[in-house]
Protein backbone atom coordinates (compact mmCIF):
# COMPACT_ATOMS: atom_id res chain seq x y z
CA UNK A 1 0.00 0.00 0.00
CA UNK A 2 1.32 3.57 -1.13
CA UNK A 3 2.51 5.82 1.92
CA UNK A 4 -0.08 8.34 1.13
CA UNK A 5 -2.92 5.41 1.05
CA UNK A 6 -1.67 4.85 4.11
CA UNK A 7 -1.29 7.99 5.17
CA UNK A 8 -4.99 8.84 4.58
CA UNK A 9 -6.21 5.99 6.55
CA UNK A 10 -4.48 6.84 9.47
CA UNK A 11 -6.03 10.00 9.17
CA UNK A 12 -9.68 8.71 8.64
CA UNK A 13 -8.91 6.50 12.04
CA UNK A 14 -7.56 9.33 14.38
CA UNK A 15 -10.64 11.25 13.21
CA UNK A 16 -13.57 7.90 13.18
CA UNK A 17 -14.91 8.52 9.77
CA UNK A 18 -17.67 6.55 9.66
CA UNK A 19 -17.20 7.19 5.59
CA UNK A 20 -14.34 5.17 5.37
CA UNK A 21 -16.38 1.91 6.94
CA UNK A 22 -16.02 -1.21 4.78
CA UNK A 23 -13.06 0.59 3.30
CA UNK A 24 -10.22 -0.51 5.46
CA UNK A 25 -8.93 -2.37 8.58
CA UNK A 26 -6.59 -1.29 10.91
CA UNK A 27 -4.02 -4.28 12.35
CA UNK A 28 -2.42 -2.77 15.39
CA UNK A 29 1.38 -4.31 15.57
CA UNK A 30 1.69 -3.27 19.88
CA UNK A 31 -1.89 -5.63 21.08
CA UNK A 32 -2.26 -8.60 17.82
CA UNK A 33 -5.78 -6.70 17.15
CA UNK A 34 -7.28 -5.22 13.60
CA UNK A 35 -10.32 -2.83 14.07
CA UNK A 36 -13.05 -0.91 12.11
CA UNK A 37 -11.89 2.81 11.16
CA UNK A 38 -14.29 4.10 14.06
CA UNK A 39 -12.94 1.95 16.93
CA UNK A 40 -13.45 3.53 19.86
CA UNK A 41 -10.62 2.45 21.50
CA UNK A 42 -7.18 4.86 22.17
CA UNK A 43 -5.87 5.11 18.72
CA UNK A 44 -2.24 3.41 18.23
CA UNK A 45 0.63 5.38 16.73
CA UNK A 46 1.07 5.13 12.52
CA UNK A 47 4.32 3.31 12.89
CA UNK A 48 2.53 0.67 14.86
CA UNK A 49 -0.54 0.47 11.93
CA UNK A 50 -0.90 -1.81 8.85
CA UNK A 51 -3.44 -1.14 6.96
CA UNK A 52 -5.81 -3.98 5.00
CA UNK A 53 -8.67 -3.70 2.94
CA UNK A 54 -10.19 -7.17 3.77
CA UNK A 55 -10.82 -9.11 7.02
CA UNK A 56 -9.26 -12.24 5.65
CA UNK A 57 -6.01 -10.07 4.86
CA UNK A 58 -5.94 -9.11 8.42
CA UNK A 59 -6.29 -12.42 9.85
CA UNK A 60 -3.85 -13.95 7.61
CA UNK A 61 -1.38 -11.01 9.21
CA UNK A 62 -2.07 -12.97 12.01
CA UNK A 63 -4.30 -10.27 13.69
CA UNK A 64 -7.43 -11.11 15.74
CA UNK A 65 -10.93 -9.52 15.79
CA UNK A 66 -11.06 -6.16 17.97
CA UNK A 67 -13.92 -7.11 20.83
CA UNK A 68 -14.76 -3.76 20.95
CA UNK A 69 -15.77 -2.42 17.93
CA UNK A 70 -16.53 -5.94 16.45
CA UNK A 71 -14.83 -5.45 13.02
CA UNK A 72 -16.75 -8.41 11.72
CA UNK A 73 -19.94 -7.16 12.43
CA UNK A 74 -20.49 -4.53 10.02
CA UNK A 75 -22.97 -2.87 9.21
CA UNK A 76 -25.21 -5.03 11.47
CA UNK A 77 -24.70 -6.84 14.64
CA UNK A 78 -23.79 -10.71 13.80
CA UNK A 79 -26.34 -13.82 14.34
CA UNK A 80 -26.03 -15.72 17.32
CA UNK A 81 -24.54 -18.04 14.87
CA UNK A 82 -21.78 -16.28 13.66
CA UNK A 83 -21.00 -15.05 17.06
CA UNK A 84 -20.98 -18.65 18.08
CA UNK A 85 -18.16 -20.14 15.59
CA UNK A 86 -16.17 -16.82 16.25
CA UNK A 87 -15.88 -17.56 19.97
CA UNK A 88 -15.68 -21.64 19.03
CA UNK A 89 -12.53 -20.56 16.54
CA UNK A 90 -10.63 -18.32 19.08
CA UNK A 91 -10.70 -20.93 21.71
CA UNK A 92 -9.79 -23.85 19.56
CA UNK A 93 -7.69 -21.83 16.51
CA UNK A 94 -5.91 -25.13 15.72
CA UNK A 95 -8.95 -26.81 14.69
CA UNK A 96 -9.51 -28.07 11.23
CA UNK A 97 -13.23 -27.92 11.18
CA UNK A 98 -15.68 -31.10 9.76
CA UNK A 99 -18.97 -31.79 9.62
CA UNK A 100 -19.72 -33.31 12.96
CA UNK A 101 -17.80 -30.18 14.66
CA UNK A 102 -20.96 -28.04 13.36
CA UNK A 103 -23.26 -30.36 14.34
CA UNK A 104 -21.84 -30.99 17.85
CA UNK A 105 -22.53 -26.79 18.29
CA UNK A 106 -26.41 -27.43 16.93
CA UNK A 107 -25.58 -25.11 13.81
CA UNK A 108 -26.06 -26.20 10.04
CA UNK A 109 -22.81 -26.19 8.38
CA UNK A 110 -24.37 -24.72 4.82
CA UNK A 111 -26.37 -22.07 7.05
CA UNK A 112 -22.85 -21.36 8.38
CA UNK A 113 -21.34 -20.90 4.96
CA UNK A 114 -24.02 -18.55 3.96
CA UNK A 115 -23.95 -16.01 6.88
CA UNK A 116 -20.02 -15.47 6.43
CA UNK A 117 -19.95 -15.22 3.44
CA UNK A 118 -23.05 -12.84 2.84
CA UNK A 119 -21.31 -10.84 5.92
CA UNK A 120 -17.94 -11.02 5.18
CA UNK A 121 -17.15 -11.84 2.06
CA UNK A 122 -15.45 -15.59 2.96
CA UNK A 123 -16.76 -18.78 4.05
CA UNK A 124 -16.57 -19.81 7.70
CA UNK A 125 -14.01 -22.29 6.53
CA UNK A 126 -11.97 -19.42 5.27
CA UNK A 127 -12.43 -17.53 8.25
CA UNK A 128 -11.01 -20.46 10.24
CA UNK A 129 -8.75 -21.22 8.15
CA UNK A 130 -7.17 -17.58 7.77
CA UNK A 131 -7.14 -17.61 11.50
CA UNK A 132 -4.81 -20.59 11.11
CA UNK A 133 -2.59 -19.79 8.89
CA UNK A 134 -2.14 -16.39 10.82
CA UNK A 135 -1.56 -17.78 13.88
CA UNK A 136 1.41 -19.60 12.39
CA UNK A 137 2.54 -16.68 10.03
CA UNK A 138 2.88 -14.86 12.94
CA UNK A 139 5.31 -17.12 14.03
CA UNK A 140 7.29 -16.40 11.43
CA UNK A 141 6.85 -12.80 11.35
CA UNK A 142 8.64 -12.67 14.37
CA UNK A 143 12.05 -14.58 13.30
CA UNK A 144 12.14 -16.30 16.33
CA UNK A 145 14.17 -19.45 15.90
CA UNK A 146 11.75 -21.63 18.13
CA UNK A 147 7.85 -21.73 18.87
CA UNK A 148 7.55 -19.58 22.14
CA UNK A 149 5.12 -20.29 24.59
CA UNK A 150 4.40 -16.77 25.86
CA UNK A 151 3.02 -16.02 22.09
CA UNK A 152 0.41 -17.47 22.97
CA UNK A 153 -0.28 -14.38 25.24
CA UNK A 154 -3.68 -13.21 24.02
CA UNK A 155 -5.39 -15.88 22.79
CA UNK A 156 -8.15 -17.24 24.62
CA UNK A 157 -6.77 -21.37 23.93
CA UNK A 158 -3.46 -21.16 25.44
CA UNK A 159 -2.17 -23.92 23.44
CA UNK A 160 -3.46 -22.33 20.42
CA UNK A 161 -0.71 -20.98 18.87
CA UNK A 162 1.77 -24.17 19.34
CA UNK A 163 -0.87 -26.31 17.95
CA UNK A 164 -1.45 -24.14 15.15
CA UNK A 165 1.71 -23.86 14.01
CA UNK A 166 2.84 -27.17 14.61
CA UNK A 167 -0.27 -28.43 11.88
CA UNK A 168 1.56 -26.69 9.33
CA UNK A 169 4.84 -26.02 9.93
CA UNK A 170 6.06 -29.16 11.72
CA UNK A 171 7.03 -30.01 15.64
CA UNK A 172 9.65 -26.96 15.63
CA UNK A 173 10.68 -28.48 19.17
CA UNK A 174 12.04 -31.48 17.58
CA UNK A 175 15.46 -32.08 16.84
CA UNK A 176 17.48 -30.43 14.16
CA UNK A 177 19.55 -33.91 14.12
CA UNK A 178 16.44 -36.35 13.75
CA UNK A 179 14.64 -33.86 11.27
CA UNK A 180 15.45 -31.65 8.34
CA UNK A 181 15.18 -28.66 8.70
CA UNK A 182 13.75 -25.87 6.45
CA UNK A 183 13.20 -21.80 8.21
CA UNK A 184 10.49 -20.11 7.06
CA UNK A 185 10.70 -16.46 6.30
CA UNK A 186 8.33 -13.13 5.96
CA UNK A 187 9.15 -10.95 3.14
CA UNK A 188 7.12 -7.52 2.68
CA UNK A 189 6.17 -6.62 -0.65
CA UNK A 190 4.61 -3.62 -2.84
CA UNK A 191 1.82 -6.10 -3.60
CA UNK A 192 1.25 -8.14 -0.02
CA UNK A 193 3.48 -10.06 1.98
CA UNK A 194 5.14 -13.11 0.75
CA UNK A 195 6.53 -16.12 2.25
CA UNK A 196 10.06 -17.87 1.73
CA UNK A 197 10.87 -21.88 2.83
CA UNK A 198 14.67 -22.82 2.08
CA UNK A 199 17.23 -24.54 3.48
CA UNK A 200 21.20 -23.51 3.14
CA UNK A 201 21.34 -25.29 0.00
CA UNK A 202 18.08 -24.01 -2.03
CA UNK A 203 14.74 -22.18 -1.80
CA UNK A 204 11.53 -24.71 -1.86
CA UNK A 205 8.59 -21.88 -1.50
CA UNK A 206 7.70 -18.67 -2.11
CA UNK A 207 4.32 -17.88 -2.24
CA UNK A 208 1.94 -14.61 -1.11
CA UNK A 209 -0.02 -15.40 2.21
CA UNK A 210 -2.99 -14.68 1.00
CA UNK A 211 -2.61 -17.82 -1.69
CA UNK A 212 -5.46 -19.60 -1.79
CA UNK A 213 -4.58 -23.24 -0.39
CA UNK A 214 -0.99 -22.25 0.98
CA UNK A 215 -1.93 -24.24 3.79
CA UNK A 216 -1.98 -27.30 2.11
CA UNK A 217 1.04 -26.49 0.08
CA UNK A 218 2.91 -25.68 3.18
CA UNK A 219 1.88 -29.30 4.81
CA UNK A 220 2.68 -31.04 1.78
CA UNK A 221 5.53 -29.69 1.25
CA UNK A 222 6.48 -30.41 5.05
CA UNK A 223 5.52 -34.24 4.21
CA UNK A 224 7.32 -35.08 1.47
CA UNK A 225 10.78 -33.62 3.02
CA UNK A 226 10.53 -34.75 5.94
CA UNK A 227 11.08 -31.53 7.59
CA UNK A 228 10.03 -29.41 10.39
CA UNK A 229 9.95 -25.71 9.34
CA UNK A 230 10.99 -23.20 11.67
CA UNK A 231 11.49 -19.14 11.50
CA UNK A 232 14.82 -18.24 10.57
CA UNK A 233 16.49 -17.08 7.54
CA UNK A 234 19.23 -18.56 5.35
CA UNK A 235 21.84 -17.53 3.11
CA UNK A 236 19.09 -18.71 0.23
CA UNK A 237 16.15 -16.72 1.74
CA UNK A 238 18.67 -14.10 1.67
CA UNK A 239 19.50 -14.05 -1.70
CA UNK A 240 15.65 -14.26 -2.91
CA UNK A 241 15.10 -11.07 -0.52
CA UNK A 242 17.50 -9.05 -2.41
CA UNK A 243 16.00 -10.60 -6.00
CA UNK A 244 12.50 -9.92 -5.15
CA UNK A 245 13.69 -6.54 -4.01
CA UNK A 246 15.11 -5.45 -7.03
CA UNK A 247 11.93 -7.05 -9.42
CA UNK A 248 9.59 -4.80 -7.53
CA UNK A 249 11.44 -2.16 -8.21
CA UNK A 250 11.43 -2.53 -11.72
CA UNK A 251 15.24 -3.12 -11.73
CA UNK A 252 15.36 -6.63 -12.56
CA UNK A 253 13.26 -9.53 -13.55
CA UNK A 254 16.44 -12.05 -13.11
CA UNK A 255 16.12 -15.14 -10.41
CA UNK A 256 19.49 -16.93 -9.72
CA UNK A 257 18.64 -18.68 -6.53
CA UNK A 258 19.25 -21.85 -6.07
CA UNK A 259 15.79 -23.84 -6.24
CA UNK A 260 15.10 -27.21 -5.45
CA UNK A 261 11.54 -28.14 -7.77
CA UNK A 262 9.52 -31.03 -6.01
CA UNK A 263 6.83 -32.46 -8.88
CA UNK A 264 6.49 -35.26 -11.09
CA UNK A 265 8.73 -35.05 -14.38
CA UNK A 266 5.75 -33.82 -16.17
CA UNK A 267 5.04 -30.60 -14.01
CA UNK A 268 8.73 -30.10 -14.19
CA UNK A 269 9.04 -30.08 -17.95
CA UNK A 270 6.26 -27.67 -17.52
CA UNK A 271 7.92 -25.77 -15.26
CA UNK A 272 10.80 -25.34 -17.37
CA UNK A 273 9.04 -24.23 -20.12
CA UNK A 274 7.69 -21.55 -17.78
CA UNK A 275 11.29 -20.70 -16.96
CA UNK A 276 11.36 -20.18 -21.01
CA UNK A 277 8.79 -17.29 -21.43
CA UNK A 278 10.39 -13.82 -21.14
CA UNK A 279 9.63 -10.73 -18.96
CA UNK A 280 7.25 -8.79 -20.59
CA UNK A 281 5.81 -11.75 -22.99
CA UNK A 282 2.43 -14.37 -21.90
CA UNK A 283 1.95 -17.55 -23.23
CA UNK A 284 -1.34 -19.03 -23.34
CA UNK A 285 -1.98 -22.65 -22.01
CA UNK A 286 -2.23 -24.08 -25.62
CA UNK A 287 0.75 -22.57 -26.26
CA UNK A 288 2.82 -24.40 -23.35
CA UNK A 289 1.41 -27.97 -23.91
CA UNK A 290 2.28 -27.61 -28.15
CA UNK A 291 5.76 -26.24 -26.87
CA UNK A 292 6.08 -29.63 -24.78
CA UNK A 293 5.09 -31.65 -27.16
CA UNK A 294 1.47 -32.23 -25.70
CA UNK A 295 -1.36 -30.11 -27.91
CA UNK A 296 -4.21 -32.09 -26.22
CA UNK A 297 -3.09 -32.07 -22.43
CA UNK A 298 -3.95 -27.90 -21.74
CA UNK A 299 -5.54 -29.12 -18.23
CA UNK A 300 -2.94 -31.08 -17.21
CA UNK A 301 -0.90 -27.77 -18.32
CA UNK A 302 -2.66 -25.62 -16.29
CA UNK A 303 -2.86 -27.84 -13.24
CA UNK A 304 0.89 -28.06 -13.23
CA UNK A 305 1.39 -24.23 -13.58
CA UNK A 306 -1.36 -23.87 -10.49
CA UNK A 307 1.08 -26.42 -8.65
CA UNK A 308 3.71 -24.48 -9.23
CA UNK A 309 5.14 -23.15 -5.53
CA UNK A 310 8.14 -20.78 -6.36
CA UNK A 311 5.73 -17.43 -7.28
CA UNK A 312 7.91 -15.19 -9.53
CA UNK A 313 10.82 -17.47 -9.84
CA UNK A 314 8.91 -19.68 -11.41
CA UNK A 315 6.44 -17.42 -13.85
CA UNK A 316 3.24 -18.86 -14.26
CA UNK A 317 1.75 -15.94 -13.86
CA UNK A 318 2.56 -15.18 -17.44
CA UNK A 319 0.25 -17.72 -18.62
CA UNK A 320 -2.97 -16.30 -19.96
CA UNK A 321 -5.85 -17.82 -21.61
CA UNK A 322 -6.24 -18.25 -24.82
CA UNK A 323 -8.80 -15.37 -25.44
CA UNK A 324 -5.90 -13.10 -24.21
CA UNK A 325 -7.75 -12.73 -20.73
CA UNK A 326 -6.11 -13.01 -17.67
CA UNK A 327 -7.46 -16.15 -16.54
CA UNK A 328 -6.66 -17.97 -12.83
CA UNK A 329 -4.00 -17.00 -10.00
CA UNK A 330 -3.08 -18.72 -6.89
CA UNK A 331 -2.07 -15.41 -5.67
CA UNK A 332 -5.09 -13.59 -6.97
CA UNK A 333 -6.10 -12.28 -10.63
CA UNK A 334 -5.97 -8.68 -9.76
CA UNK A 335 -2.47 -9.15 -8.67
CA UNK A 336 -1.29 -11.35 -11.73
CA UNK A 337 -2.70 -8.81 -14.28
CA UNK A 338 -0.19 -5.92 -11.85
CA UNK A 339 2.89 -7.93 -12.66
CA UNK A 340 2.55 -8.32 -16.23
CA UNK A 341 2.11 -5.03 -16.39
CA UNK A 342 4.93 -3.92 -14.54
CA UNK A 343 6.85 -6.40 -16.73
CA UNK A 344 5.50 -4.97 -19.48
CA UNK A 345 6.46 -1.56 -18.51
CA UNK A 346 9.88 -2.23 -17.41
CA UNK A 347 10.94 -4.79 -20.51
CA UNK A 348 9.98 -1.70 -22.90
CA UNK A 349 11.54 0.89 -20.55
CA UNK A 350 14.67 -1.09 -21.23
CA UNK A 351 14.42 -1.26 -24.97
Amino acid sequence: MMEDRKKEFYEALIEKDSSYEGLFFVGVKSTGIFCRPTCPARKPKLENCEFYHTAEEALLASFRPCKRCLPLSHPNQVSTLIQTLVKAVEENPEKKWREKDFRELSIDESTARRQFKKRFGMTFVQYARARRMGIAMKEIRSGKGMIDAQLSTGYESSSGFRDAFSKIMGDATASAKENHVLKASWIDTRVGPMIAIADEDALYLVEFVDRRGLEKEIEVLRKKTVSAIIPGKTKTIESIERELELYFEGKSTEFNTPIKLIGTPFQQMVWDKLKEIPAGETRSYSDIAREIGKPTAVRAVARANGANQLALVIPCHRVILSDGSIGGYGGGSARKKWLIDLERENHFKSK
